[in-house]
């Protein structure tokens, strides 16, 4: 009987891995820390975050996601199917994915490898945190005019903060358009340079490859730009 019940067990197992979901995307690592819970992969459809690949951990903070990649974007690792709380983004595209991350820092300094697109976010990001510890002094500056009622202090700090975040949209703009032949540079362009002159957003989508046209976010920038386009000529 005992023997029937394990037969019955390894088989019920077997169902399971052989049921899961396989796609042209493979994520795997560890979560060091995480003995128990459910890890999601998850993406934007439209404006809603949606589970395309789910794990249960118990005892063990390794796992293995997939999904089916037509075009490369942002996906999310979340816990439990909630973004609110910790998560991690990462460009997801085809192939074999690994991220390697701590629970206590989930989502701040993990460890991603083999995806290209990552890659290049990992490089726009090192640098543009100079621009957001920036941003982080002005505030300061700017409170301490306002407590001091300092006017001509107060105009020379705004003044300076305008010429900072001008300054990271040439930043941006030059960014993406050196890597115009990954995703991530449209990606760049509607994530972080949504509120620049059209001039901007422009340069950058004239310059994207014709297979990063193609993409999702090739397609998003160009309908963006269609549609700024369109306002000013009414």
């Amino acid at each position: 009987m005992k023997k029937f019940i394990a037969i019955c067990a390894f088989s019920i197992m077997a169902f399971a891995c052989s049921s899961k979901k396989e796609g042209n995307m493979v994520v795997k690592g560890q979560i060091k820390g995480l003995k128990k819970g459910t890890l999601y992969l998850q993406k934007m459809n439209d404006t809603v975050l949606v589970a395309v690949d789910s794990m249960a951990l118990l005892g063990d903070d390794k796992f293995i996601l997939t999904d089916n990649v037509e075009s490369p974007v942002m996906y999310y690792l979340t816990f439990n199917g909630n973004a609110k709380d910790k998560h991690l983004m990462f460009f997801g595209e085809k192939g074999e994915i690994t991220i390697n991350d701590n629970i206590e820092e989930f989502g701040f300094k993990p460890e991603i490898i083999g995806s290209k697109n990552q890659d290049v976010m990992k490089k726009f990001r090192e640098i543009d945190r100079r621009f957001k510890d920036q941003r982080l002094d002005f505030i300061q500056k700017d409170f301490e005019a306002r407590k001091s009622q300092d006017e001509d202090l107060i105009k020379q700090v705004e003044a300076d903060y305008k010429k900072m975040i001008r300054r990271r949209f040439l930043f941006s703009t030059n960014f993406a358009v050196t890597n115009a032949d990954s995703e991530a540079a449209p990606y760049i362009a509607l994530s972080e340079l949504f509120d620049a002159n059209i001039q901007l957003l422009d340069t950058i989508n004239n310059s994207l490859t014709d297979k990063v046209k193609n993409s999702d976010y090739g397609k998003r920038l160009q309908k963006f730009v269609s549609d700024i386009k369109a306002k000013e000529t009414k």
